[in-house]
């Protein structure tokens, strides 16, 4: 079993699921970059719980967590089955409490990337929730944790945005950032670079940009999974790099030799 590499994902809008854009492009292509995967861990910026939650059924239900869209998003489903002796082998790993939860799903975080990667789904699939009340660097420590997974067939799979702030949506700014939001998006790509990974558990030390960038750590959290889990070796590929709508970032970032 080749070890897996690990991802991270800025998925945007749930749109992405239905559109044909450059964004889908290159998650399509993912596919060929990776070799194929035994499951899939995912951890979504959608799961966003009290205490880290871990599910463990035999398939996950696919939850459409967003609302006003049209009917053809609705219409998608993601039947993947779960992974539950994985599932019990993470609460193990990881040092703090999990719990087992099976009272969500698949959200659109999972689904609506995957359902572009993977569109059979016919890889097991399985959610790691985002603890509110963990710090940044307890994070980082989970992901580390569940670093050994990667030598077991298993993806480590970030979905967020580094840049999240919905309250300062501009529509008019389809395809383009707020200057603040391309500096936190920029500062987090040279420090991923450099491999300082303190900086970017540290990431308020960016200041202003980053105090707009993240105001919760919902969407920034999974990054930390997949950086914790990352190795200084691996290859880094950078892809979907750009801002759009002004406060989002659709940045992604794949660690891992490409096959």
């Amino acid at each position: 079993m080749k070890k897996m590499p690990v991802l991270f994902v800025g998925h945007g809008s749930p749109m992405n699921a239905v559109e044909e854009n450059e964004f889908v492009e290159e998650w399509r292509s993912l596919a060929q970059k990776m070799p194929r995967p035994k499951a899939i861990l995912s951890v979504s910026a959608h799961w966003y719980t009290e205490g880290t939650r871990v599910m463990t059924s035999e398939a996950g239900e696919t939850i459409y967590d967003m609302y006003g869209f049209p009917k053809e998003l609705y219409d998608i489903t993601y039947p993947a089955k779960g992974a539950p002796e994985l599932a019990k082998n993470v609460m193990k790993l990881i040092s703090r409490e999990v719990l087992a939860d099976n009272s969500w799903g698949l959200d659109h975080g999972t689904w609506s990337v995957l359902h572009r990667i993977y569109p059979q789904a016919d890889i097991p699939v399985f959610q790691l929730s985002v603890d509110r009340y963990a710090s940044a660097e307890e994070h980082y420590q989970i992901g580390q944790q569940l670093a050994v997974l990667r030598e077991q067939g298993v993806l480590i799979f970030g979905s967020g945005n580094v840049v999240h702030n919905l309250a300062r949506v501009d529509w008019s700014m389809e395809r383009s950032g707020y200057p603040w939001a391309e500096e936190f998006d920029q500062y987090i790509t040279e420090n991923i670079r450099k491999q300082e990974d303190k900086a970017l558990v540290g990431y308020e030390q960016a200041g202003r940009a980053a105090d707009l960038a993240v105001p919760i750590l919902d969407h920034y959290a999974p990054l930390l999974y997949v950086l914790g889990a990352s190795d200084a070796d691996d290859q880094l590929t950078i892809f979907n790099q750009a801002c759009v709508l002004g406060s989002l970032s659709m940045t992604g970032y794949l660690f891992g030799a490409a096959v």
